[in-house]
C-alpha cells in the first residue's frame, strides 16, 4: 500500500510528475526511500529515481540543476559523490523546508537495485515493472568480518585521540563507530537491514541503555566511559553472529592502552 502523504510533500510529488512526464528525455519516475518503508511523515524526505532515455542520459546529467530548478524554489543542491553516488543530486526547497533526492538512472542500472521503488509515472509501466520484477535485489550487509576487522582499529584511534586531548575528535569518532557498526549490528539483531542508526531507537531493545552511554559529555572522564562503552557493546553483539577469526588480544589490548595512555 503507498503511503498517504503529507500536504507539502504531496505537492511536490504532483509537480515532479508533471514536470517528468513533459520531458520527452525521461521515460519514468520511480520512489525510493521512507515511500515504500513505511513510517512516512511530514519529517522524511523524498527520494526519487528519475529513469532517463539511454540516448539522452549525458544531456540530462549534465542538467541536472536546472531540472530541480524547474520545480520551483529550490534553495541548494550538490551532487552526491561522499557517499559514493555520482548520479545522486541532493536538493533542499523552500520556503516551507523539503529534502528532496533525485538519483538520475537508465533502465539498465534497474538490474541491480537495494530496494524495489515505487512506479509513480512510466511512458513503458509494463517494462519498467518487468525489468523490476527481474532485478537483483540485496541491501548492502556488512559481514562479521567487515566489523571485526573495522571495529577494533576505530576504537583504537578513538582511544588515541582522548589520549591526546583531542575530546571532540574522540567522540566525532564515536559517532562514526555508532553509524558504521553498532547501528547496522543492532538492526541485524533483529533481522533488519543494515540501515545505521535510522530509527534504532525502535529496534534497540534493552541494548538501548547501552547505545545510550557511548554518547559522552565533552570532558575526559565520560569519553573514557562512552569509549569502553561501545567496546563492550560491541563484543556482546559481535557473540550474535561472530567473525570467522576474532582480532588477537582484544578487548584486552585496548583496555590496556585506555588504561595506561588515558587512566583510570
Amino acid at each position: 500500500m503507498l503511503p498517504e502523504l503529507p500536504p507539502l510533500h504531496s505537492q511536490f510529488l504532483k509537480t515532479i510528475h508533471a514536470a517528468v512526464a513533459a520531458d520527452p528525455r525521461l521515460t519514468a519516475l520511480l520512489a525510493a526511500g521512507s515511500y515504500i518503508h513505511g513510517g512516512f511523515d511530514e519529517y522524511s524526505d523524498l527520494d526519487f529515481v528519475i529513469v532517463c532515455d539511454d540516448r539522452d542520459y549525458g544531456e540530462v546529467m549534465a542538467s541536472r540543476l536546472e531540472f530541480a530548478q524547474r520545480m520551483g524554489g529550490l534553495l541548494s543542491a550538490f551532487t552526491g559523490e561522499h557517499v559514493g553516488e555520482p548520479r545522486l543530486l541532493i536538493c533542499l526547497y523552500g520556503p516551507q523546508l523539503l529534502h528532496v533526492d533525485f538519483k538520475f538512472v537508465t533502465l539498465g542500472d534497474l538490474d541491480r537495485l537495494v530496494e524495489r521503488p515505487a512506479v509513480l509515472f512510466a511512458r513503458d509501466a509494463q517494462a519498467v515493472e518487468a525489468r523490476l520484477d527481474a532485478a537483483a535485489i540485496a541491501w548492502p550487509e556488512a559481514t562479521p568480518d567487515w566489523f571485526e576487522r573495522r571495529a577494533w582499529i576505530w576504537l583504537h584511534y578513538g582511544a588515541s585521540k582522548l589520549a591526546r586531548g583531542e575530546l571532540y575528535e574522540a567522540i566525532g569518532i564515536l559517532g562514526f563507530l555508532r553509524e558504521q557498526v553498532l547501528g547496522p549490528m543492532l538492526h541485524r539483531r533483529v533481522g533488519r537491514p543494515q540501515r545505521g542508526v535510522r530509527r534504532i531507537e525502535t529496534v534497540a531493545g534493552e541494548a538501548g541503555a547501552q547505545l545510550a552511554a557511548t554518547l559522552p559529555r565533552p570532558d575526559r572522564a565520560s569519553v573514557r566511559a562512552a569509549l569502553l562503552a561501545a567496546a563492550a557493546l560491541y563484543v556482546e553483539l559481535r557473540e550474535d553472529a561472530p567473525p570467522s577469526e576474532a582480532v588477537c588480544g582484544m578487548p584486552e589490548a585496548l583496555y590496556g592502552y585506555v588504561g595506561r595512555h588515558v587512566g583510570d
